[in-house]
């Protein structure tokens, strides 16, 4: 791999669900765009945090970006190998698909789910070694696992080792959850809503280990979030980088203290506005936004897909649809007409109750 290509990269990632209405027999079969049209590449050792509200859509783009879910259409990239062409059975893929698979790595939003009830924390964690690192003897085993369980501050380790999730905290099954990601030696982690299950207490104290184990691995991690303090705690902390989403597209992408300092995206200031300790001006009572009802996912706003909640819409952003496009030195990017300087935005009509200077 060269020094510039991304660990992994997507390129016009579309996602789209088909609604058949359930146990409706008379429903009519309707497509739900989760991800439309994302491009999104993750360095080597580089953080990412996605961050947006329910059914943003983030959540599928990070299983999308760890190969568990398949695009409608564009493509996803390891190391420059398309996952999902490795996948078929008579490909010859430059990577084989099971080192793809052991690179790519998830922790859940509920650690407690995805561990077996019935198997001790060593049993658990010595199942993907005994797969993907089968030269390893039992003794091997046991002692990688001791060493990465002290490593996360589970001491003893051999107390710990030996319980079963049902007496572990919510703090300790997601730092068991977190072990087993980092056995695989993986190139990235999606973390999806990894701390948002804990106490706030937890929170920042997980997020340091996060951290502080993604320098010691030189691995890189893609944080999902609907909690924009989470998702600004850690891109700042690890230099790394903010992304928001709405309603399945990335409206804005860049360094986390540039996008906080100075968002570009009318969405991104709803965020902000949201978030107590990010607020726009003290003492800011109204948000940022004409509606407060996101649209439907099924049938999402002809041309800018916030045009129907955004201060500063015009009729020219009821019909076309803005790239993302670049802020200063290009790192930061974002999908609105207010970005340029002169275009056919600034000569359209406001929409009913948006003005071109609504911050003013």
């Amino acid at each position: 791999m060269s020094a510039d290509e991304p660990v992994v990269s997507m390129r016009d990632v579309d996602i789209h669900f088909e609604d058949d209405g359930g146990l409706n027999p008379f429903a009519e079969s309707k497509t739900v765009r989760a991800v439309d049209g994302v491009d999104l590449d993750i360095p080597e050792n580089d953080v990412v945090a996605i961050v947006g509200e329910s059914g943003s859509g983030k959540t599928t783009l990070g299983k999308a970006a760890v190969g568990l879910q398949r695009p409608s259409a564009g493509t996803v990239s390891f190391r420059g190998q398309d996952v999902w062409a490795a996948k078929k059975r008579f490909s010859n893929p430059t990577i084989p698909y099971s080192e793809i698979r052991r690179s790519l790595q998830i922790i859940h939003q509920d650690p407690g789910s995805s561990l077996n009830p019935h198997q001790t924390v060593e049993s658990s964690l010595a199942a993907p070694l005994k797969k993907y690192q089968s030269e390893l003897g039992p003794e091997d085993r046991e002692a990688r696992i001791l060493a990465m369980l002290e490593r996360v501050g589970m001491t003893p380790p051999h107390d710990y080792a030996r319980r079963y999730p049902h007496q572990l905290s919510g703090g300790e099954k997601q730092r068991v959850a977190l072990v087993r990601a980092l056995l695989m030696n993986p190139d990235l982690i999606l973390a999806d809503e990894a701390v948002s299950a804990l106490d706030v207490s937890l929170r920042v104290e997980v997020m340091d280990l996060m951290l502080d184990l993604q320098a010691q691995f030189d691995t890189s991690f893609l944080f999902i979030s609907h909690d924009l303090s989470n998702a600004r705690y850690l891109a700042e902390h690890a230099g790394g980088r903010l992304g928001v989403m709405y309603l399945g597209e990335l409206v804005e992408l860049g360094d986390a203290d540039e996008v906080l300092r100075d968002p570009q995206h009318p969405y991104t200031k709803v965020l902000k506005w949201a978030t107590p300790s990010l607020s726009l001006e003290e003492g800011a009572a109204e948000p940022p936004v004409r509606e407060i009802d996101i649209p439907d996912p099924v049938d999402p706003p002809s041309g800018c897909r916030f045009h129907t909640r955004c201060p500063y819409a015009t009729e020219h952003c009821r019909t076309e649809a803005p790239d993302r496009r670049s802020v200063g030195d290009g790192t930061h990017r974002a999908s609105c007409f207010r970005i340029e300087e002169d275009g056919d935005y600034w000569h359209s009509e406001p929409l009913e109750g948006a003005s071109l200077d609504a911050d003013e």
